[in-house]
């Protein structure tokens, strides 16, 4: 089992609240507010669960540049108040920030027992 620091399991909390606000904020036709707070406590839970330097480190990677980019950019102009478009930026950013996490995710994903049948499906299969 994973032993966690306080102040990352704060950080989980965080983060973990921020997608709550932002699933929420999306299903309630793009809530402006409720987009807003749930971006400052995602970004805010990743500096918790990894460290300020690590977090700034990951953003800023010269290779990772246009992601950042699109990534904050789309949270600025969430915090502006044009939340449609800024959910894209964003959603745009964190795929190419995070692609590379994504073949760990769904390899841990078909280790869990329904989800990963459901994955192991033979249409499913063949999209990874």
């Amino acid at each position: 089992m994973i032993s966690l620091t306080d102040t990352q399991k704060i950080g989980m909390g965080l983060t973990g609240f921020g997608v709550f606000f932002l699933f929420f904020g999306m299903i309630l036709f793009f809530d402006k507010a409720l987009l807003a707070i749930g971006n400052v406590l995602f970004v805010a839970g990743l500096a918790f669960v990894i460290g300020l330097e690590r977090t700034f480190r990951f953003f800023f990677q010269k290779h990772k540049m246009k992601a950042t980019g699109f990534f904050l950019g789309g949270v600025f102009v969430v915090l502006i108040g044009w939340p449609l478009i800024g959910m894209i930026f964003e959603i745009y950013g964190f795929f190419l920030l995070f692609r590379g996490f994504f073949p760990v995710v769904i390899g841990f994903i078909r280790r869990v027992p329904v989800l990963g049948s459901l994955l192991n499906l033979p249409g499913i299969r063949s999209f990874e």
